[in-house]
């Protein structure tokens, strides 16, 4: 079946009919990790085996995250999504299998982790590239913002909807539903061609150079390397205490899946509010300024949220909603920053490295939260967090470089573009191939 080719003029009916397969994607998604964590969580109720599967599923984005990249933008980003979005589904179909004939091992699951996070390696930031040649710039924060509420409202959909069909179906069932949602993901790509930014001029470079040239790009940018350095050690702190919040509701508050889900769905309810902040407001205008915005209100959520006493599980609630619409903030405006400033032909390599470079940290912090939340409590770790993400934010405001990362961006490609003899173009590039 041929694809139907891009038409620039028609991108909001294409580019939603895309982004519409992905919400279902996400919302079987969401389904299967929550009944995963819970199963891990009620099975173990062991910080350590939370935090091992949470590293499961960062290790592959930070060890192959900077060769994906490449690949990414050597090849079609629309095949790079429906071989990872078919791959992610097989090895969910697996785990519904083991389930099924009652089989399933821990380390099973741990595997199947790692799988899907090869495959959402790939996807994500092919999805993240393919975004910039698809929409037009002044939409980009929008867009993003919008993305954002995509998965706030997957976050209050899927653990409700979870917590419920635990009620009603065996975990293979719940587990066989996102073999499903990744096959009505897949076909919005075959049937649509996704645009490819144009190729220089010349011979094609070798795999190796475009390696090193995303290489050169990103360690050239002097903001991004500021934001790549918050960004680990925010994830060395902060990451670990979202990978213990099933542990906290369980062993602080003394919760069941449904009020795990009920905490699942605040954030995403606030995901949602922050999401339709963001594309009402669009944001400062230095993305950067709104984006550290986002960061310290993240920290002063996850404060409250450590601090909650177990009796007062409300304000617990109220903590993750505060926590959700900070993120759009913080994420919507980061991304559109980079989406903007960064050539199309180097998008997927700089996603890539910037994700892997900012979650090289977050194993190290995984690994050292799991037996310390079993001696001292999961909480502590919220706390923890939320202190280094108000002193991280708040001391960027006052670096320069990190402010004006999108101006930065603009001169190295500015200059990137002089020294290969291309011209500027404004709006959405037109593609080279489908």
């Amino acid at each position: 079946m041929r694809a139907r080719p891009w038409n620039p003029q028609r991108w909001r009916s294409r580019f939603f009919t895309i982004w519409g397969g992905q919400v279902f994607s996400l919302l079987g998604s969401g389904l299967v990790q929550f009944a995963l964590v819970w199963w891990l969580t009620k099975t173990t109720e062991s910080g350590s085996v939370l935090t091992t599967a949470t590293i499961a599923a960062v290790l592959p984005g930070v060890i192959l995250g900077p060769f994906i990249g490449t690949l990414i933008d050597r090849f079609s980003r629309r095949r790079v999504m429906i071989i990872a979005d078919s791959a992610i589904a097989l090895s969910t179909a697996v785990l519904a299998v083991l389930f099924t004939f009652d089989v399933i091992e821990l380390w099973h699951v741990y595997a199947v982790i790692l799988a899907r996070s090869v495959g959402e390696a790939f996807h994500f930031p092919a999805m993240q590239a393919s975004t910039a040649l698809m929409v037009p710039e002044r939409h980009y924060a929008r867009v993003a913002a919008i993305n954002q509420s995509l998965r706030g409202l997957t976050r209050i959909a899927g653990p409700l909807l979870g917590a419920l069909l635990l009620e009603f179906l065996p975990l293979h069932g719940i587990i066989a539903i996102d073999v499903v949602t990744a096959a009505i993901a897949v076909i919005p790509l075959l049937l649509i061609a996704i645009p490819n930014p144009e190729p220089a001029a010349g011979p094609r470079p070798s795999y190796m150079r475009d390696l090193a040239e995303g290489f050169r790009f990103v360690l050239s940018w002097p903001g991004l390397l500021g934001v790549v350095i918050i960004a680990a050690l925010l994830n060395f702190v902060l990451a670990p205490a979202g990978s213990l919040l099933p542990l906290l509701i369980r062993t602080h508050f003394g919760g069941e899946a449904i009020q795990f889900a009920g905490v699942q769905a605040a954030m995403g309810i606030g995901l949602v509010v922050g999401g339709l902040l963001m594309t009402a407001w669009g944001g400062f205008k230095r993305r950067m300024a709104t984006a550290l915005l986002g960061i310290v209100g993240i920290g002063a959520a996850a404060i409250l949220l450590g601090f909650t006493p177990a009796s007062f599980f409300s304000l617990a609630l109220g903590a993750t909603l505060l926590m959700g619409i900070m993120q759009p903030i913080a994420n919507g405006s980061l991304m559109a920053a980079l989406q903007a400033s960064t050539p199309p032909d180097l998008q997927g390599r700089l996603f890539s490295l910037v994700g892997s470079a900012a979650g090289a940290m977050m194993p190290i912090g995984l690994a050292l939260a799991g037996p310390l939340s079993d001696r001292f409590g999961a909480n502590v770790w919220f706390v923890i967090g939320g202190v280094a993400a108000i002193a991280l934010g708040g001391l960027a405001f006052f670096i320069p470089s990190i402010l004006n990362l999108e101006a930065q961006g603009a001169e190295l490609a500015a200059a990137r573009e002089a020294a290969n003899g291309e011209s500027d173009s404004e709006g959405v590039p037109a593609p080279a191939k489908s």
